[in-house]
């Protein structure tokens, strides 16, 4: 399992498209979830190529299942707050790990800033719905972490239920068929255009950089 902590990522060679963000709302087929809203909307924004693939994504579901988009763009501010947080947490929960021990740990469940998916607009956090959007049983809530979880969050854990997992491959399915990736200590966390999916692609370089959002301050983010 490749961490986003890994050197490797760091390494990937950083480029940009300049593709524009695009608010996700607007995109009638998709429907969004304002859990993670805020005061703001950044979070409803992702990279128009994004956008795109999760239409295609959607249109590989079975008959009755819909995506139901929960948090895309990040600034990296917000970002670096989640990481520290969670690494705050995890410190103090278990304070005979070392520094180098807590930046991995940490990094299961919140992106380094450096490398963060988020804040290129080209990760989203997502899962399956209903078409009158009672959400799937996806085996843990988004949001949840690895501590509190006994990993369960991880994508291809067993320690849920066979509809649970049945239902986390049919997102994958759908999402891998669309070029997405998925990182593996979160089953909701996927990615076009990034380090990380450029290291998974074995592409060596990314499509997306650092975004930013006109007129946004922040979004409340929780995670990877």
């Amino acid at each position: 399992m490749v961490l986003l902590s890994d050197p490797r990522i760091a390494a990937i060679a950083l480029s940009d498209n300049g593709e524009p963000l695009v608010d996700v709302r607007e995109v009638a087929e998709l429907r969004v979830d304002d859990r993670h809203a805020g005061a703001i909307d950044a979070f409803a924004h992702l990279r128009e190529g994004v956008v795109q693939r999760l239409l295609d994504a959607q249109a590989a579901l079975p008959g009755g299942l819909r995506l139901l988009l929960v948090e895309g763009y990040r600034q990296m501010e917000t970002q670096r707050s989640v990481f520290d947080g969670y690494r705050d947490e995890l410190r103090s929960l278990h304070p005979d790990w070392s520094e180098e021990r807590l930046f991995v740990e940490t990094s299961k469940f919140a992106s380094p800033v450096e490398v963060a998916p988020h804040s290129t607009g080209g990760a989203i956090d997502l899962t399956l719905c209903t078409e009158d959007g009672i959400e799937a049983d996806m085996g843990t809530l988004i949001d949840a972490t690895p501590e509190a979880s006994g990993n369960a969050c991880f994508t291809a854990a067993s320690n849920i239920s066979e509809q649970a997992q049945a239902n986390r491959r049919t997102l994958a399915l759908a999402l891998a068929g669309a070029g997405l990736v998925n990182y593996p200590t979160e089953w909701w966390h996927w990615s076009f255009g990034d380090r990380y999916w450029a290291f998974v692609t074995r592409t060596g370089v990314s499509r997306y950089g650092p975004a930013q959002l006109a007129g946004a301050t922040g979004a409340k983010g929780e995670r990877a």
